[in-house]
């Protein structure tokens, strides 16, 4: 797939973040619309999955350590035939499947039901092993926040990850450099991230998360690494692609209203259009 056709199936992700935050009246956003290009990346051209059959064993996995970005996963498995994209307007909403977080026991393609931050990589570095215990080949992808991994459980997990030698998983962080309180740096400070994933024994890249180019390199280089686990570093912008949610850490987590949602639709049909 070329960069262009990524960069339109990410913007029409991001319209469907927008729409679904929108009518669920809450939401989280800003980490949503910065992880979408790797998201759009993930789904459309690395991982081996088919919303044919959801479940196969075969199937690479991912899991949304950050499950709180739900709508940005919830908009790429919808625009990749998952489930009908006009569901997105359901989010949140009483008796619909679209609940605020990832849930694996009622949402076609989701391997991993998550939002307490920090739990999602010991998940992911569980289906690794299980992977090398069965002798299978497939891969397991786990996207964590830059806020997030300021969570002691992210590191055990990476320690484990690392002594075992799990070079079929590939950690994520979006490294958008804001959370809910400010600027990642002044509430608890996780850098230099690369540096502590490499003690860890990662091979670490670092990207601009919203390069497809870069993006396409890294994954490519984390399948052809042997014999250690790999982290990508991406560096992003909170709320990317829309203008009045671009690194404003106070769109982490609430809903446009109504005149912001057409502001913002704008933004992105604009988008489409170049």
């Amino acid at each position: 797939m070329t960069n262009k056709e990524l960069k339109k199936i990410a913007n029409d992700i991001r319209k469907g973040i927008v729409t679904a935050v929108f009518h669920a009246k809450s939401g989280h956003p800003g980490g949503s619309l910065s992880a979408a290009d790797i998201l759009t990346y993930l789904y459309f051209e690395e991982m081996n999955v088919d919303p044919a059959e959801p479940k196969k064993a075969d199937r690479d996995r991912f899991v949304l350590s950050k499950g709180h970005i739900a709508p940005g996963l919830y908009s790429t498995l919808a625009h990749r035939e998952f489930f009908p994209v006009e569901d997105l307007k359901t989010l949140r909403h009483v008796g619909s499947y679209l609940q605020g977080h990832p849930d694996m026991k009622h949402i076609p393609g989701v391997d991993m039901s998550s939002g307490s931050l920090g739990q999602g990589l010991s998940a992911a570095v569980g289906m690794a092993l299980a992977g090398k215990m069965d002798q299978k080949d497939y891969r397991v992808y786990c996207m964590c926040g830059d806020g997030e991994i300021q969570e002691g459980q992210i590191w055990e997990a990476a320690m484990k990850a690392g002594h075992l030698g799990l070079d079929n998983l590939c950690v994520i962080v979006d490294n958008n450099g804001l959370q809910i309180d400010g600027n990642v740096a002044d509430v608890c400070s996780p850098y230099p991230i690369a540096d502590k994933f490499k003690a860890f024994n990662f091979d670490v890249i670092e990207i601009d998360g919203h390069d497809f180019d870069q993006i396409r390199g890294a994954f490519t280089a984390a399948k052809d690494n042997k014999g250690k686990p790999t982290c990508i570093v991406a560096k992003t912008h909170k709320g990317q692609g829309v203008s009045f949610m671009t690194d404003q850490a106070g769109w982490h987590g609430k809903a446009p209203n109504e005149e912001e949602y057409k502001i913002a639709m704008a933004d992105l049909e604009k988008a489409g259009e170049e």
